[in-house]
């Protein structure tokens, strides 16, 4: 009986996080909703499943600690590593698709969102001469009576613990990411992700796994990108 209303819980949460576009969590709502005053991950700020006050702790650099995780364990991040740091952990917190991902043994969670390789590489670029003492954030700490992290084993650089970016964003956060094989159907935690998601998160894209189906999802994706960048460049001149 125990086992049954576990799994129950398990299905109706889940549910609710695919419904309502957002993870379980201490940080994060039930549902999506402005908010308008973020001091950080404002890429999210028209609809939030995080609350502006949470980004108070990404609002000043270096950060010391987000909710009880210390990134400072092994020396502050470099400000181009903490900021690629800083975005992954507003995708988690804020992002309003991130539950479109949620892990199916973890409401909490998230599994295999498809990330760009180029983000991944300039990810590594910007933190391999940057210290950590664990390969994966998620498990390899020591965590003491208060929740608090602490390294297991000594510091050495990024660029000693993963070998490249695909290794880095598919190991430094467990299953939560994996490298996609598209340059386009992939997040890069900027505005073009709009674009990736609409494509992404298409019937076609979910219903339908043949190569023709990925190739107009594809094109599709690659024409509006393209739109977009002209308008921005096109914008770019106006302002000039």
């Amino acid at each position: 009986m125990l086992r049954f209303a576990v799994t129950l819980f398990a299905v109706i949460t889940s549910s609710t996080c695919q419904k309502y576009g957002c993870l379980e969590g201490d940080t994060q709502k039930l549902k999506p909703s402005p908010e308008p005053s973020m001091q950080e991950c404002t890429l999210y700020s028209k609809s939030s499943c995080c609350y502006a006050d949470f980004t108070e702790q990404l609002a000043h650099s270096p950060v010391i600690k987000v909710s009880k995780s210390y990134w400072n364990r092994c020396g502050q991040l470099s400000k181009s590593c903490e900021d690629f740091t800083k975005k992954i952990e507003c995708f988690y917190r804020c992002s309003p698709h991130a539950a479109r991902w949620i892990h199916p043994n973890d409401t909490a969670a998230i599994q295999a969102v498809p990330l760009c390789q180029s983000f991944c590489d300039d990810w590594y670029e910007a933190c391999k001469d940057d210290s950590i003492c664990v390969r994966n954030w998620l498990t390899d700490w020591e965590w003491d009576q208060s929740g608090e992290n602490h390294c297991k084993s000594k510091c050495i650089p990024y660029r000693e613990v993963y070998a490249n970016g695909t290794d880095m964003c598919q190991s430094m956060w467990g299953e939560s990411f994996k490298v996609s094989k598209s340059s386009c159907l992939c997040l890069q935690m900027n505005k073009k992700d709009s674009i990736a998601i609409k494509y992404l998160l298409s019937e076609s894209s979910e219903e339908s796994s043949s190569s023709s189906s990925s190739s107009s999802e594809e094109y599709a994706c690659q024409n509006k990108l393209l739109k977009f960048e002209k308008l921005k460049q096109k914008k770019g001149e106006q302002t000039r």
